[in-house]
């Protein structure tokens, strides 16, 4: 049987978007008139189609019935959690890597009074959430062990997570449990739950807000030729999946952010692909997270004009994610971020 799949479209931001919703020529994005859309396009894994939001009525019963549950799942107004302000496009969550080899700031930080600092300079700048990690997941690197994973960040996360909100990046249900202990609001695993089969257990047992990410194998081998058959629908149907999974096992809460994983397991395409359709997961029903900052698909884009923080790409992949309704970027460098996202608010209001 054909799966149909909607894809908000054609979106609005600011003023503009506010005079369509008021005049109702336009749909606002979780109840948040300054986004809103009036197309959608109907996607399946044979053929695709954009009509607008009039346009609607016209399909047959059984399209138009699939088409308005999803608009609803859509529409829905979010409810805040973890520090995560639902109410506004975007949120941001600072990256803080507690680690010797991270892709782009491995050992700056790695220290106690670093990695401090570090926290609060993100939070002061705006960051929303702290995302904490002790183990480096960027392509080709090697599992490290519970001992030292814990080691290189408990301190950090004792002398903070009472002061600043903190999002523990960890894949370890160990670890997630004695960060959980310790008052983090929000667990961040890059292998969507799937590395050790007492995750989902942990998680039920603190009913704990976290985040699902898509990738494919592990970080040592992920980048070794991944394939897809169509990456955004693939993507989609494993979300999908993996909410009905932990609704079997128990997990009724919404606190869920759902996280495609830009460069886990993703070619240039892919990722261009998933960034290019990315309102699609709106139809799911869960906040989005997505994480651009300084990734390699900017390098591979701007060649010689690379560079070691990669602003550019960020900042230019950040407009564009946050105009598609996401709701949480991952991001490095808090302030430039910020800086832009400033501007071009106040370019396009006025």
């Amino acid at each position: 049987m054909q799966r149909y799949y909607t894809k908000a479209c054609n979106f609005y931001f600011g003023n503009q978007s506010k005079i369509l919703v008021s005049k109702k020529k336009s749909i606002p994005l979780h109840k948040i008139n300054e986004i809103s859309f009036d197309h959608v396009e109907i996607i399946t894994r044979e053929f695709k189609k954009k009509i607008s939001i009039d346009q609607i009525k016209y399909l047959p019963n059984f399209l138009k019935k699939k088409i308005n549950l999803d608009i609803k799942k859509i529409k829905s107004k979010k409810k805040n959690f973890s520090n995560l302000n639902f109410q506004k496009i975007p949120n941001i969550m600072g990256v803080l890597n507690l680690t010797p080899d991270s892709f782009s700031d491995g050992g700056k930080f790695n220290s106690k009074k670093k990695g401090i600092y570090h926290a609060k300079k993100l939070y002061e700048e705006g960051a929303d959430l702290i995302d904490v990690g002790g183990e480096s997941t960027r392509p080709g690197s090697r599992l490290v062990k519970e001992k030292i994973e814990w080691n290189r960040i408990h301190k950090i996360l004792e002398l903070t997570v009472k002061k600043i909100p903190i999002s523990l990046d960890t894949r370890k249900p160990q670890i997630m449990q004695k960060g959980i202990s310790l008052g983090v609001k929000l667990i961040n695993d890059v292998s969507g739950l799937d590395y050790d089969p007492k995750t989902i257990s942990t998680l039920k047992k603190n009913k704990i807000p976290f985040v699902i990410q898509h990738s494919i194998g592990t970080p040592e081998n992920m980048q070794k030729n991944p394939k897809y058959k169509n990456e955004l629908l693939d993507i989609y149907d494993f979300f999908e999946d993996k909410i009905k999974l932990i609704r079997s096992k128990g997990i009724k809460h919404n606190k869920i952010i759902l996280d495609p994983g830009i460069g886990f397991g993703k070619k240039l395409k892919h990722n261009m692909n998933l960034i290019r359709d990315i309102s699609i997961f709106h139809s799911l029903g869960f906040p989005i997270l997505v994480g651009n900052s300084r990734k390699k698909f900017i390098k591979d884009i701007s060649k010689k004009n690379d560079s070691i923080t990669r602003i550019g790409g960020t900042m230019a992949s950040s407009i564009y994610l946050m105009m598609q309704g996401i709701q949480i970027l991952r991001i490095h460098d808090v302030n430039e971020v910020m800086q832009g996202i400033k501007v071009f608010k106040e370019i396009i209001n006025n």
